[in-house]
Order: C-alpha cells, then sequence, then structure tokens
C-alpha cells in the first residue's frame, strides 16, 4: 500500500529554502522561503513577485523566516502571521502580524519579540488551536538549559491570544516568576505542529540531541499538552522520569524532522487523519497512522528520492503537499530545487 497508491507532480520549483505552508481560504498556497520572502500559488502557478519581503528578516545558518500561520477567520480578517529571526544585541526571535492585501503584507503588529534566538535550535512553528489561539514553538537557542526555566521564554510551547495579549487561563499565569504565555516546556527545538482531527490533541515534532548536545538520534513526535514537561535537557530518547513527558515516537538514528500535519483529504482514503512528517536528514515522508494517542503504525514515504524535506500541508484540493530543503547549506541540490511537490492518486 505503499508508494504504489500515489504519484508525485512538481508544483514549483527553482525556490530557496521554502520552511512553512499555509493554504489561504481561496485556495491560494502562501509560503515562506527562509531568505526572507512570502511567495504564493496561485492556480498552480508561482507567482513571479514575492507577496512580502521582510527587510528586518536576518538569514542565517538555519535561521531566517520560518513560521507562517492564517488566522482562523483570515477570509474576514486578512491576518497572516510570521516568525524570523533578526538582531538586537545579539539574534532574537519575533512574531508578527500582518493583514495581507492580495499581492503585498501591511500593518505589521508585533505579537512577541525578544526571543533569544540562535543561526540553530530556533523553533518558530506557528499555528491556531482548535480554541482559537495561537501557538508557537521556541527552541532552545543552543542553550540546552533554558528549556527547563519558567522565567525564560526558550525550549516552550507559548499560546497567546491573536493581538499578542495572554490568555487568563494558560497554565502559569498565577506562578510566581514564571513567563505567562508558556504552555509547555522541556523542548529541545520542536519545528512541527498540527492538530488531531476529531481529538483536538496537539501533535509536535521535535528535533533530539546532535552529537554537540548529546548523543544523535532521539528525535520526536509529542502530544504536547497544558503544562506539562517535555523533559530536555534532563530526559531524551527513550528515558522516563517523574513529572516528565516521554515520546510518543522517537527516531534513532536521527531524521531531523522538520514540519508535521495532518492529512485531512479524501482523495487517497486509506491515507485520511494520519500525520504525516517530513525528514531533513532521513530524506523521507514519515506516515503514522493512529488510533487517537495509539500509534498503529509507521510507513516510509519518498525515501531518498527528492532527499531533504521540510514542510508538509493537507490542501483543500484533497492532496499532500511537501516541500524540499536541498538549497539550505547541508543538502545535494538537484538542478530544480527547491520544490514543492503535490502527491495525488496514483
Amino acid at each position: 500500500m505503499g508508494q504504489s497508491v500515489f504519484k508525485v507532480e512538481v508544483v514549483a520549483r527553482g525556490l530557496q529554502v521554502p520552511w512553512a505552508m499555509v493554504f489561504a481560504p481561496d485556495g491560494r498556497l502562501i509560503f515562506t522561503e527562509r531568505v526572507g520572502r512570502v511567495r504564493v500559488i496561485e492556480k498552480g502557478r508561482l507567482r513571479e513577485k514575492p507577496l512580502a519581503e521582510i527587510a528586518d528578516c536576518v538569514h542565517r545558518g538555519e535561521g531566517g523566516l520560518m513560521g507562517l500561520a492564517l488566522h482562523p477567520n483570515f477570509a474576514r480578517t486578512r491576518w497572516l502571521y510570521l516568525a524570523y529571526l533578526y538582531e538586537q544585541g545579539g539574534l532574537k526571535v519575533r512574531v508578527v502580524r500582518y493583514r495581507e492585501t492580495g499581492d503585498a503584507l501591511v500593518e505589521p503588529k508585533v505579537i512577541i519579540e525578544g526571543i533569544q534566538g540562535n543561526f540553530v535550535h530556533d523553533g518558530t512553528a506557528l499555528g491556531f488551536g482548535p480554541d482559537g489561539k495561537l501557538y508557537i514553538t521556541t527552541g532552545d537557542a543552543a542553550q540546552r538549559e533554558l528549556a527547563q526555566r519558567l522565567d525564560r521564554l526558550e525550549g516552550k510551547t507559548l499560546r497567546l491570544n491573536d493581538d499578542g495579549s495572554i490568555p487568563s487561563d494558560n497554565p502559569f499565569v498565577k506562578t510566581p516568576n514564571a513567563r505567562p504565555e508558556i504552555w509547555s516546556y522541556g523542548h529541545r527545538n520542536a519545528q512541527g505542529m498540527d492538530w488531531q482531527p476529531g481529538t483536538g490533541l496537539m501533535f509536535q515534532t521535535e528535533h533530539g540531541p546532535s552529537g554537540f548536545d548529546g548523543p544523535g538520534g532521539g528525535d520526536e513526535v509529542n502530544i504536547v499538552e497544558r503544562g506539562r514537561n517535555y523533559g530536555w535537557p534532563v530526559i531524551h530518547h527513550r528515558q522516563t522520569r517523574a513529572g516528565m513527558e516521554a515520546p510518543l515516537l522517537e527516531f534513532t538514528p536521527a531524521v531531523a524532522p522538520g514540519a508535521c500535519a495532518f492529512y485531512r483529504g479524501n482523495k487517497i482514503p486509506q491515507w485520511r487523519h494520519n500525520l504525516f512528517v517530513a525528514c531533513l536528514r532521513g530524506q523521507k515522508l514519515i506516515r503514522v497512522v493512529l488510533e487517537g494517542r495509539r500509534v498503529v503504525k509507521t510507513e516510509d514515504l519518498l525515501v531518498n528520492e527528492y532527499g531533504r524535506l521540510r514542510a508538509v500541508a493537507s490542501g483543500p484540493d484533497g492532496f499532500l503537499y511537501v516541500s524540499t530543503s536541498n538549497r539550505d547549506g547541508r543538502g545535494r541540490p538537484h538542478p530544480d530545487d527547491d520544490r514543492i511537490l503535490r502527491l495525488v492518486p496514483a
């Protein structure tokens, strides 16, 4: 039932490290390029002119223009959210809300800023949950001890209202010296986030230790819940400790998971509501079949066929979209790279 059920079409080529992809209600595919551009694919064609180029975005190492989310009522508000690296007494991460006019982004409003950044480990997955709140993942900025500190924003999942204000029911609002934005903590570098259809559970993909801060491997898929501690750097891989959450799935050797997305389409019925994980170092797409919280099985797709895979998104047309990341300094680019691919029935 593997690759025989689908074939791959190239939707766009010649891109520069596409990082995150979302679909607007009108069917347009909007995506970020790490170098600082927001681009649009409309009616199957890549628009030559970017929707925006983010002037204060710093592209360095693995960092640049990264996370992207649309407001749940985007058709009415036209609000689009970006997460990116900037420089202010060192590298930092900010999330900014813009209004999208169709051919530009205007009226920038800073939602949160001053999060410690680095040329690695910046997190920046963005998404609105079923509760209508904005969730933001932050990396540990290569300072592992920050992930356990509740007085710091790094190595966390943050939860905010759509205007950047803090929800009164956040778990640490009344905890002395804790940052009230925090939803969960003990994360190293979560770069993927989506909510399971039916249950509303938040799933995240997270990079495990690399050579410089621990044994290799230990990449994770987690179910992330209110106020929980996901253990980094105290526990990793399959280690457990009271009061800390072990991963739902752990991958050793490393696969370097980028984004994750649930397939909400019906064009490939056997994939419906499966979780798909795009892997960079692993150079594959992992299909995770779930029953609620339980993993039924996993299947590897596109293994070594398109190189490093970064973003994955379920399209309103019922197809699954995946982006490559071969021009990120760690891949071996094909002449057409980077590309956005569409998986359609065979």
